[in-house]
């Protein structure tokens, strides 16, 4: 008599969510205090263009935001070079160039996960609001229909702040404070360098008016940011100029996010719950469009759908995650879409414990019972 095949369970799948959440504490050690080992110039940091807003007011960092020599080269380049000859020349176009290519060069390798993977802003929000899932505070959510006037204000800043103000300064046509508009108003400017023990970028300056007013919004919208982030998840991702400039070329790399069309799609919007950018699009659309401008490859719509294969992370013809059923029941048996964590429930002992028998015939734990499970009889 031969013994029946006893099945195998399913391999535990593995989390994207814990793997990514190791990167991100790795990478801000690196944009944060990587001036440590690099060292302070700017020759010895990695990259003078990273796809990440690593601040250059932050003297430890690792690499400075391609957002700075945009604005430089906007400035002392193109609006400079404007104003002295009154027209463009290759020597004032290449350094701008130069820059886009080196930026280039990094978002290649990983597309749009510098936002969900590498920025320390992107990371600080995370971290606080993972701390206000913890303390159970209640999650605010934009009214459904001011998430698409929110996406234009990322437009706005990068085409404003970082390209027309500098060009205008330098141009005569600004105060030389709008050189470097962005910076001023920026977050991580003042996040980073606290992260440091530096306090300095939180004084005001006192210098033109309008340094006076850039200096007031930067303070007010980083305080904004550190607060909000408690409740409301990742609420300056949803503005950043460079999340709009990795929209501008995410169709380039080979690593993004893919979606095929499946009957269900559209009615449970776990996806969409889980996503910290309120991507609406990732429920209710298929093929490139789920791969909407705001999405940062965070991962987390892949995890939260509960249907086979239909949301994977892709480089070129290779699928690195996909979603499935045994990923979808094992993240939710832990942590809700939304990230507020679930209570493991406790094996219950009876007051009166059962009379112990023994088994005529040995009793063989097939896999998946509750004895195996649990490790109690």
């Amino acid at each position: 008599m031969t013994d029946a095949a006893v099945p195998l369970p399913a391999p535990h799948p593995w989390s994207l969510s814990r793997l990514r959440l190791g990167v991100q504490i790795v990478l801000l050690g690196v944009t944060v205090y990587g001036g440590l080992v690099t060292g302070p110039y700017m020759a010895d940091k990695l990259a003078n263009a990273l796809p990440a807003l690593s601040c250059a007011f932050d003297q430890q960092n690792g690499g400075y935001c391609a957002l700075i020599p945009f604005q430089h080269q906007f400035h002392h380049q193109l609006g400079e070079g404007l104003a002295r000859t009154g027209s463009l020349a290759w020597a004032t176009l290449w350094p701008v160039l130069v820059t886009l290519m080196i930026f280039l060069a990094f978002f290649i390798f990983l597309n749009k996960a510098f936002c969900g993977w590498v920025c320390p802003l992107g990371t600080v929000q995370e971290l606080l609001g993972k701390a206000g899932r913890r303390l159970h505070l209640r999650l605010r959510y934009l009214p459904p229909g001011w998430v698409g006037r929110v996406r234009l204000v990322k437009w706005l800043l990068l085409l404003f702040l970082v390209f027309a103000l500098p060009l205008a300064a330098g141009l005569g046509l600004a105060p030389q404070a709008a050189g470097d508009a962005w910076c001023r108003i920026c977050p991580s400017r003042i996040v980073t360098t606290l992260l440091t023990g530096n306090p300095e970028q939180l004084a005001m300056a006192i210098g033109s008016p309008l340094e006076v007013i850039l200096g007031i919004l930067g303070n007010l919208l980083a305080g904004f940011v550190l607060m909000a982030a408690f409740v409301v998840r990742q609420p300056f991702c949803r503005i950043c100029p460079m999340l709009a400039l990795h929209a501008l070329f995410r169709r380039l790399p080979p690593l993004r996010l893919a979606k095929q069309r499946h009957p269900r799609c559209g009615r449970c919007h776990s996806c969409h719950a889980a996503c910290p950018m309120e991507i609406r699009e990732i429920s209710t659309a298929d093929g490139p469009a789920a791969f909407h401008d705001d999405c940062t490859l965070c991962g987390r719509c892949i995890e939260y759908c509960p249907e086979e294969n239909v949301l994977s992370l892709r480089l070129g013809p290779l699928t690195l995650y996909r979603s499935s059923r045994a990923l979808f029941q094992t993240r939710t048996g832990c942590e809700s879409p939304a990230g507020f964590p679930k209570k493991r429930p406790m094996p219950t002992i009876s007051a009166t414990p059962a009379t112990p028998t023994i088994p005529t015939t040995p009793i063989i734990p097939t896999p998946g019972t509750a004895t195996e499970r649990t490790g109690h009889g």
